[in-house]
């Protein structure tokens, strides 16, 4: 009998040595998602909440993987729509020269404050001529995050719209940021994110307009020289961002996948807002400890800067054509 059950033990041993420890199942599918955001920002806090609440969601059969500080936001975005990536995290203007519609959101002053941003790009019309842009082009919605306002970060101090004439800027590469650099006579140099501080570094341009987060985040404050820093607070164009799926690979997925993707978490979407609004004034004051010339205008000086670019959204929209004036149109209604 002994002689038995050591045969049994050994046999049993043998097995477990040749078969191994379980191994966990891989999930079904994987979504990448790329992102200029960096590590630590409020924008990549958000994504790891989204990831969190969509694995949950597809019952681990996602594994959603995040990279975050990735290059350029327009070549991945053309990655997405031809499939060779799953989606990307990005501003508006990034997604503009494939998307030439979203060029009329960014429109300056078109929004008067946070909560005009909130109720119209909330709003269902807006969204779903979103949504439907978006879809002719190979892309699929999945929620709405924040870069928030842009404001005038240069060399020269800026106070009036004649003090941006012949001023080179960084412009980010989409149509409306041009021609609304244009409007005011300021000279626009397109340059991607990956180039813009060496080129203010080497005064290839006098400044650049950007959020005081994504100027912090990307290390661009330390572009321009001590004695050369200013940063006039126009928050003249409000820039929201998009998670966007490719549709090629969103097409491939069961259904009950697709809806944990594109099932809005509208709680998750205001958390991210309020993370990129309530760390502004500490990045301001910030700002002011490295060097900063921070300079808020008033009601009257910032009037000017408004009569000046009044007619930039409408000449955009009838620029790119009905499909544009038609989402100019959605959010004016929304607002």
């Amino acid at each position: 009998m002994r002689i038995v059950w050591f045969l049994v033990a050994s046999s049993f041993c043998l097995t477990l040595a040749i078969v191994g420890p379980a191994i966990a199942e891989e999930p079904e599918f994987v979504l990448e998602v790329g992102t200029t955001a960096p590590s630590g920002s409020p924008w990549a806090a958000e994504l790891k909440r989204y990831k969190k609440v969509v694995e949950e969601r597809a019952n681990a059969r996602l594994k959603v993987k995040l990279r975050l500080g990735r290059g350029n936001e327009r070549s991945m975005t053309r990655r997405v729509q031809m499939g060779s990536m799953q989606a990307v995290a990005g501003s508006i203007g990034g997604m503009s020269s494939i998307v030439r519609e979203v060029n009329v959101i960014e429109s300056p002053y078109l929004f008067a404050d946070y909560a005009a941003c909130d109720k119209a790009l909330d709003n269902a019309e807006v969204t779903e001529t979103f949504r439907k842009l978006l879809d002719q082009r190979g892309l699929v919605f999945g929620l709405w995050a924040e870069n928030g306002y842009r404001s005038y970060f240069s060399k020269h101090k800026i106070r009036k719209p004649s003090d941006l004439k012949g001023v080179r800027f960084r412009s980010q590469e989409s149509l409306v940021h041009v021609e609304t650099y244009r409007a005011f006579g300021a000279s626009p140099v397109p340059i991607d994110v990956g180039n813009t501080l060496m080129s203010v570094q080497t005064g290839v341009v006098d400044g650049f307009d950007n959020t005081p987060l994504f100027a912090m985040a990307g290390s661009w404050y330390q572009g321009l020289g001590e004695g050369e820093r200013n940063l006039f607070l126009s928050r003249h164009i409000y820039q929201p961002a998009a998670l966007v799926y490719s549709k090629k690979w969103f097409d491939t997925l069961p259904k009950e996948i697709q809806e944990a993707l594109t099932v809005v978490d509208q709680e998750l979407v205001q958390w991210g807002r309020e993370q990129v609004r309530m760390i502004e004034p500490v990045l301001l004051k910030n700002l002011a400890r490295y060097g900063y010339d921070v300079y808020q205008p008033t009601p009257e000086e910032l009037a000017a800067f408004k009569e000046t670019t009044k007619n930039v959204a409408d000449n955009v929209a009838k620029e790119i054509g009905p499909t544009g004036v038609a989402l100019l149109k959605s959010i004016r209604k929304a607002l």
